[in-house]
């Protein structure tokens, strides 16, 4: 399977066009300059994500899991930033797909720091680069949901605080894979893992409010399934000072029980049911939703992972009902975005 060259997601609204099948056709099979017309959307032609005119920055070889998410979130990522990059590591499946020094498979000048403090060493580089001048260079931190929901929870919202100057990307496959399949703070109601044999009790965190709380000047939600919009939310981020966050659903074959090649289309239901909707939030007040979504059931996105075939009809219901939920609130907090947007504006005319 060749990831190297996706083809943009098709947003077309027209209807001859199934763009749900279309978005998982070609990340199954990315064929390598691939293209297709969306004149008849007014979208223009020929419309992909970034070509690779640079090298790889996350090379051939490296040592992760057929069908990892991870690995394609951190390539795109890594193209947008492109090779004037420090990126920071910390140990997790990013730690451990990398390779064992002294080779690498990342293609960018990378420190491997501790668990709970990739939010402060990127900080700290970022403020070494201030001193000495160098504004060509970006800093990106990678974490999982372990190392930013929970252990890291602490430090990031320090570095938050201080509005330092870095890209954070939490790669969130909902659990502690790298070390067994443990249940974290990420890990959603009822699914299964190590440590929750028989289902999760509790919800997920809502990371994204504990971000906006911190009122940093640009947080988004992206995943693999839609990469113009993630490569987009990159290059966007590249252009703000301060802290900005990037929260990135990226499924794992082996801790969600599913086929290898199922990653893509996972992540595209996910978006699609309203599970994980694709929005950003400005300076903690600022929301907008980037995906306006087919509204599908969540039954459609759970049964086809192995975590949740032990789900009862009732805790099905449940879930929607709580996905119904925070729909209906990010519309609200989006709305109300808008709404104070034109007040501002209708003060100053």
């Amino acid at each position: 399977m060749n990831l190297t060259w996706f083809m943009a997601n098709a947003e077309c609204q027209d209807p001859r066009i199934d763009s749900l099948k279309f978005d998982i056709w070609i990340l199954k099979f990315g064929i390598k300059g691939i293209y297709f017309n969306f004149q008849h959307c007014g979208m223009g032609k020929n419309r992909m994500v970034l070509r690779e005119e640079q090298p790889n920055l996350l090379r051939t070889g490296h040592a992760a899991c057929a069908g990892c998410g991870l690995a394609v979130a951190m390539k795109l990522v890594l193209q947008a930033m492109g090779p004037r990059t420090i990126s920071v590591i910390v140990p997790s499946c990013e730690g451990a797909i990398g390779g064992v020094y002294p080779n690498t498979a990342y293609g960018v000048s990378t420190i491997h720091s501790a668990f709970e403090i990739a939010a402060p060493t990127a900080a700290g580089i970022a403020n070494g680069l201030k001193i000495q001048g160098r504004t060509d260079i970006q800093v990106v931190a990678f974490a999982g949901d372990g190392g930013t929901f929970d252990i890291g929870l602490q430090s990031l919202s320090g570095a938050t605080k201080n509005n330092e100057d870095f890209i954070y990307v939490c790669l969130d496959n909902e659990a502690y894979m790298n070390t067994g399949i443990q249940v974290s703070s990420a890990t959603p109601s009822y699914a299964w893992t190590g440590t929750t044999p028989e289902g999760n009790p509790r919800r997920k965190k809502n990371i994204m409010e504990i971000m906006a709380a911190h009122y940093n000047p640009y947080s988004a939600t992206a995943t693999i399934g839609f990469p113009r919009d993630l490569q987009e939310k990159i290059t966007k981020a590249k252009s703000i000072r301060g802290t900005k966050f990037i929260h990135m659903l990226v499924p794992c074959p082996t801790g969600w029980k599913t086929p290898s090649d199922l990653s893509p289309e996972l992540s595209i239901l996910a978006v699609e049911t309203n599970v994980f909707p694709l929005y950003e939030v400005e300076d903690g007040t600022k929301y907008t939703i980037n995906r306006e979504t087919r509204h599908l059931p969540v039954q459609e996105y759970l049964m086809k992972q192995g975590r949740y075939r032990h789900l009862r009809e009732e805790q099905i219901r449940q879930i929607q009902m709580d996905v119904d939920e925070e729909w209906e609130k990010l519309k609200q907090r989006a709305g109300h975005s808008r709404s104070r947007e034109w007040r501002y504006t209708q003060r100053g005319s």
